[in-house]
């Protein structure tokens, strides 16, 4: 018997239908268990699920039982983040690589030794023979992130000794992946231009003698031009994004894959699937997505009144996308500020300065001063709320040229160094298998058979 499309699509809506009505759990029971959901506290913070040294995430502390609001902290391997800044735009140089690495071993190089390993990731950022024709043009995707993760299976099948675990074997693959990871994202967008954009292709060859953010507005661009300040604003970001702890969602997908024992390709595919949810990596775009909104229905954009006004309208679900989310405002650990979000906005702002971006860049500052009243106004739960760095991290992408396409791709892109550096600590020190409980609710009862049904 042949079903057409109407007759299995009201189908589909009565499964459903029989799918909710079984399972369906009360709110209530979360906590008549103390279920923790989302292996999160009821204030908000996580549940210690293991030690690092890689990276520690800052934003209150606790006094007499209390969360007290502080100024958030971004720690790489026990160096501020703000310091790493400071440093590579006083001495305007890049300094992802040089993240990368601090991460990956757990000290800053040399300067010999930075230099070495520059040239050790760009050995490894040309992809296998065939791999741009047969795994990204003959087979393009609308989504890049989903094509970033299939792209990174498809790395499984081109290496000699893929299930190898050992830490010498996963430092290698990790390098290789970093380095190759931009190369990836960009001819994916590419191909995704000309299949679905109907726009023309173009595939420059690497360029070794860049950094990776050079090597990224280099490809993107078809003439390969981009300026100094372009590719270290660029640079910036990456360092931004690099690493956020163990407990980001997205990281902590990769430790739980790795405990299990499975290759590192299916653990950094994971943790790209997880980045690529809008309550994570993609939040970027949904700034950019509400800040049109706003831009399309308050009359004057720039009036910090008719701003607020429609802020809370989106609280109401009456505006925006109906989420009743204020998209880059508020954060899992920070509370009094990102420092993150501090960083790219000031560099924002001189590249925004008598541009067509200046008063897209007022926006965003009304929506960081306004919003955190707004939110409390409405919610009434007493929570210190800042913006986060996805506030303005999509504008700088923006205003450098990047397609929306890649916002999220390339947070994936900086943050492949910190899944490597805690997949290799996962190796190294846990060997433990990650496996949290659920608590069964559901009531014992007899099977019956088919025909007494």
């Amino acid at each position: 018997m042949s079903i057409n499309n109407f007759v299995r699509q009201e189908a589909i809506k009565i499964l459903c239908e029989e799918f909710k009505k079984n399972n369906h759990i009360d709110p209530e029971l979360y906590k008549k268990y103390d279920i923790k959901r989302g292996l999160r506290n009821a204030d908000g913070t996580g549940v210690p699920a293991g030690l690092t040294l890689i990276c520690n995430v800052h934003g209150f502390i606790i006094s007499e039982g209390e969360r007290v609001p502080m100024d958030g902290e971004l720690i790489y391997r026990g160096i501020d983040v703000v310091d790493i800044v400071k440093d590579i735009t006083k001495n305007k140089r890049f300094g992802f690589e040089e993240t990368i690495y601090l991460l990956l071993f757990g000290d800053l190089p040399t300067a010999d030794e930075l230099d070495y390993f520059n040239q050790v990731l760009a050995s490894y950022r040309d992809l296998p023979a065939n791999f741009v024709e047969d795994v990204l043009l003959k087979t393009p995707s609308r989504d890049i992130m989903n094509k970033l993760a299939s792209s990174v299976l498809s790395l499984y099948t081109y290496d000699n000794d893929p299930d190898n675990t050992s830490i010498e074997s996963e430092l290698c693959k990790s390098i290789e992946i970093i380095a190759r990871m931009p190369n990836i994202m960009v001819n994916a967008y590419q191909a995704k231009r000309r299949a679905y954009d109907n726009e023309s292709l173009f595939l420059h060859p690497v360029n070794p003698n860049e950094s990776i953010a050079e090597s990224i507005l280099s490809a993107l661009r078809p003439d390969r031009m981009y300026t100094e300040e372009e590719a270290q604003l660029l640079d910036l970001c990456l360092v931004l994004h690099a690493e956020h702890g163990g407990g980001n969602n997205s990281t902590f997908t990769c430790r739980v894959l790795t405990s299990s024992a499975t290759d590192c390709y299916s653990a950094y595919a994971g943790a790209i699937g997880s980045l690529k949810g809008p309550r994570h990596g993609g939040a970027n775009i949904k700034v950019i997505q509400m800040t049109e909104l706003i831009k399309r229905d308050v009359e004057n954009w720039t009036n910090a009144d008719q701003v607020a006004e429609y802020l809370n309208k989106i609280m109401l679900k009456q505006a925006g996308d109906m989420s009743g989310l204020i998209y880059g405002m508020g954060h899992a650990v920070y509370t009094k500020s990102d420092p993150r979000a501090i960083i790219l906005r000031k560099n924002a702002v001189e590249l925004a300065e008598g541009t067509e971006y200046e008063n897209e860049f007022k926006l965003l500052t009304i929506i960081e001063e306004l919003a955190p009243g707004i939110i409390a106004a409405h919610k009434g739960d007493g929570k210190t709320v800042s913006a986060n760095v996805d506030l303005y991290s999509g504008l700088v992408y923006k205003m450098l040229g990047i397609p929306e396409d890649l916002f999220t791709a390339l947070f994936a892109v900086s943050r492949i160094s910190g899944w490597s550096a805690h997949r290799m600590e996962e190796i190294l020190t846990s060997k433990r298998i990650i496996r949290p409980a659920y608590r069964a609710i559901s009531e014992l009862r007899p099977y019956i058979s088919l025909d007494a049904r």
